[in-house]
């Protein structure tokens, strides 16, 4: 892994991590707010540090929906927000720069359309950590093997870039069984498919109209459809 991924986040009362080689004295880059019981994020704070800020650890916290703020971070680079209250209906705002994020211990209970939204806001991560989560299958939490891989290989699917999933390097075998598996917009389509069951009623009509030959008769179409 690289500096981002062994990065260790410092306390708060202890946030000058870095000493810029300029006569300007001290550059703050990384900010802790952990165990703040924060759901938002101070305006004080964004505008403090929103510019200069590039590894931000918000951990055991209750943030839940409310994260466009994070959007004010230009600069971000690395995220943790262990044990919070992130669901699979959050969304993140756009983040091209982060490559690091840490979700662990949070509320994500199904995958999709979570991972899709989450690769639409930040396309270049590199390294995820969703343990903890019910939507993240594994020994900690009584998964089985068969869904720990099928986990890990729809989350590669969508992001792949990424060079460390959870706790465990990945490889482009990997990569490229994710991509066979999960091929899309067939993927998509089939997953998508509750909304498509909501027209379905509609559909039937459509396709068992009778059709109207030159001489007046008619022919029954029925109701076979293939999604």
């Amino acid at each position: 892994m690289t500096c981002l991924g062994t990065y260790v986040f410092m306390d708060k009362h202890c946030r000058q991590l870095s000493i810029s080689d300029g006569s300007s004295g001290k550059q703050i880059d990384s900010l802790s707010l952990a165990y703040e019981d924060l759901f938002t994020m101070p305006y004080s704070v964004i505008q403090d540090y929103g510019f200069i800020i590039k590894h931000l650890d918000i951990s055991h916290n209750v943030f839940s929906r409310n994260l466009q703020f994070l959007s004010e971070f230009d600069n971000l680079r690395s995220l943790n927000l262990d044990h919070n209250k992130i669901d699979e209906t959050t969304v993140f705002p756009f983040m091209p720069n982060l490559e690091l994020l840490w979700l662990n211990h949070n509320l994500i209970k199904n995958l999709y359309p979570f991972i899709k939204n989450l690769y639409k806001s930040i396309p270049n991560l590199k390294y995820l950590c969703l343990m903890g989560n019910e939507a993240a299958p594994s020994y900690l939490n009584g998964g089985s093997f068969f869904e720990y891989l099928q986990y890990r290989l729809f989350v590669l699917s969508w992001f792949p870039h990424l060079m460390h999933l959870d706790d465990r390097i990945v490889t482009d075998e990997q990569l490229l069984e994710a991509k066979r598996l999960f091929k899309r917009p067939l993927f998509e389509n089939v997953i998508e498919l509750p909304e498509c069951i909501k027209d379905l009623h509609n559909k039937i009509n459509i396709f068992s109209k009778p059709s109207i030959l030159s001489d007046g008769q008619k022919i029954s179409r029925g109701t076979n459809l293939i999604i």
